[in-house]
């Protein structure tokens, strides 16, 4: 079986909105890295046509790009892309496969069918299966900066504190720090 890793953008107060976050070659090389190391990637509908709108256009070369989010944009195309959605059925983009049935059962069979692991990149879906103790670890990339804004990580709560454990801290050139925590069990 392979491992559900929640990874996010966050700034110091807690907002993931993806626009608050540094977006340049070393975020885009630390992100295509974490790609690399998994199997599939696994979203909400909401983000899912966030990464649709733009992505492709990137990977086929119709959106000028640096090299490293040409690269992540090349590779995100290849990847296979999962997505939890109840109101959108049809997933055209390349490589995009609609979860369906049971939140449990489906996420734990591409937990089972993926033994590189699976990597998770939505807030709100991440709440969710966090709620169901589907999450294994947590990646997540802080920002140097106070958004003063939301939507800000687990914004809608859990029913109690997740005690985790650092297996590392690596701090970017940028200023972000990428942390890597584990789920105490």
């Amino acid at each position: 079986m392979g491992l559900l890793t929640f990874s996010i953008n966050v700034t110091l107060d807690g907002c993931v909105g993806h626009q608050e976050g540094i977006a340049d070659d070393e975020t885009h090389a630390f992100f295509t890295g974490l790609m690399d190391g998994v199997g599939a990637m696994l979203w909400g509908r909401v983000t899912y046509e966030m990464m649709e709108s733009y992505w492709p256009a990137v990977a086929r070369g119709d959106e000028e790009a640096p090299p490293a989010i040409r690269e992540w944009a090349v590779k995100l195309e290849a990847k296979p892309k999962y997505v939890l959605s109840s109101t959108r059925k049809d997933f055209p983009w390349i490589n995009s496969h609609h979860v369906v049935g049971d939140l449990r059962t489906g996420v734990q069979k591409l937990k089972d069918a993926n033994t590189a692991g699976v990597l998770l990149g939505s807030g709100k879906l991440a709440t969710e299966l966090d709620r169901l103790d589907l999450i294994d670890e947590y990646k997540f990339l802080v920002h140097p900066r106070i958004a003063g804004h939301g939507p800000t990580l687990y914004q809608s709560g859990l029913p109690s504190a997740r005690r985790l454990e650092l297996v590392s801290a690596k701090p970017l050139r940028n200023g972000a720090v990428a942390m890597h925590y584990r789920r105490a069990r």
